[in-house]
């Protein structure tokens, strides 16, 4: 009669084998002592228990190294189909944590080819799950079953609304730290405001029953009193945690505050910028665990991590992109449309085999100006759209005080129109 699988009698075998036994013979020959079939899974499962071990003994050394740790020979990258496998296949492969790998390098000039990991120390780990269990708090915060009343009123198949913002800088304190050339406010109240305005000149002007929200970047002003860069202080009027809540709560509110109107909303938020980029990833991570969790197949939240990326309504093409990024581009793309800009954009265009006859629009913020440029390409316009925030110190004292707004779309899915009704604070 066969007997079952003793996973601590698997170890104790794998633990005690020879240098030139492998997992699999050892687990092989216990099977066969069982009269069982042997499985994969049982090397996985004892294979993870000795990574496990191993960690253990690593992390009560009072000796550690800069290096990476060495893995046993038996944990070969040669897949079952004789390739190499990916360092996400190796893991899941040999039941390891993925999360928990912090660099790794493939070592294939030995006699059999395997990946030398370094794991994130424990309390790099701790400090991880607390941002997760943060995230988790916020978005249960915001979760709370909504009602969505069926629409009353007609609206056009063939017309989808777009709603455009940019450069929202929550938490940029718009009278630098000294005496400001002009003065003004940027706050909480300032902001949920003009949040009112956004969705009233949506309701407004509303002709379609699918609305594309785009965010064009720069939403967060930056982090720990610097852009996401570093190396560029500004002065700031929120810590980190308040410029968080609030990012979540302005996206949140502004879709509750739609929903009963359209019977689908997509938001792209563009999440490579100048200003708040890794920071602004983690807020609209969470606004996409709420929004998609509260109103399941009614809002879509996308959020683009490419410095370029791009989607389609009907016969028009809409391209995104902040204008900077990052790391690359300090002077990234300029308000006015020139030669090397326009090749750029032609690339891409033609890398992603976008001129199949669609109308395109490239759509960029950054420059805080409203510039649309409908004849320099004959290819594509190029956007420039205005900031949503009022300008800070220093854009009005080395440019001038220049004006905020956004802009609203009906676009017609099968013809070259679109209605386009900017809003200016």
């Amino acid at each position: 009669m066969a007997k079952e699988f003793d996973i601590e009698t698997a170890f104790e075998r794998a633990l005690s084998r020879n240098e030139e036994t492998s997992v699999r013979d050892v687990l092989e020959q216990y099977c066969g002592e069982l009269g069982i079939p042997y499985e994969e899974k049982y090397r996985h499962r004892v294979s993870r228990r000795l990574q496990n071990k191993k960690e253990a003994a690593r992390n009560s050394s009072s000796t550690t190294t800069q290096g990476y740790d060495k893995e046993p020979k038996e944990f070969s990258a040669i897949g079952e189909d004789g390739k190499m496998m990916p360092i996400e296949k190796y893991c899941e492969h040999y039941g390891l944590d993925m999360t928990k790998v912090k660099s790794y390098k493939l070592v294939s000039h030995t006699s059999i080819p395997y990946y030398n990991i370094v794991f994130f120390e424990t309390k790099q780990i701790l400090s991880l799950t607390n941002l997760q269990k943060y995230l988790d708090e916020t978005v249960a915060k915001h979760i709370t079953p909504v009602e969505v009343k069926p629409r009353t009123f007609l609206t056009e198949n063939n017309i989808v609304d777009r709603l455009v913002y940019t450069d929202v800088h929550i938490g940029m304190s718009v009278n630098g730290n000294g005496d400001p050339l002009y003065g003004g406010k940027w706050d909480k109240d300032e902001l949920l405001k003009r949040l009112e305005a956004l969705v009233n000149h949506t309701l407004d002007f509303q002709c379609g029953n699918i609305l594309r929200i785009d965010d064009l970047g720069d939403y967060l002003d930056g982090l720990k009193g610097e852009t996401t860069r570093k190396g560029h202080k500004l002065p700031q009027n929120m810590n980190d945690k308040e410029v968080f809540d609030l990012g979540v709560e302005f996206k949140v509110k502004l879709v509750d505050a739609l929903i009963g109107h359209y019977d689908t909303i997509i938001c792209t938020n563009l999440c490579e910028d100048n200003h708040s980029g890794i920071f602004s990833y983690f807020v609209n991570q969470a606004v996409k665990g709420i929004l998609e969790q509260k109103y399941p197949g009614i809002v879509e939240v996308v959020n683009q991590k490419k410095f370029i990326d791009h989607y389609t309504i009907g016969k028009h093409t809409i391209i995104l992109c902040h204008g900077k990024d990052s790391e690359s581009l300090k002077f990234g793309f300029k308000p006015q449309l020139d030669e090397k800009q326009e090749r750029k954009i032609d690339h891409y265009c033609k890398e992603n085999h976008l001129y199949n006859g669609n109308f395109i629009e490239f759509s960029k913020g950054d420059s805080h100006l409203a510039l649309y440029d409908e004849s320099t390409s004959k290819d594509f316009h190029y956007y420039n759209y205005p900031a949503f925030s009022p300008p800070s110190n220093w854009v009005k004292t080395c440019f001038s005080n220049t004006k905020s707004g956004f802009k609203f779309y009906n676009i017609h899915k099968d013809k070259n129109l679109k209605v386009a009704i900017p809003y200016w604070f």
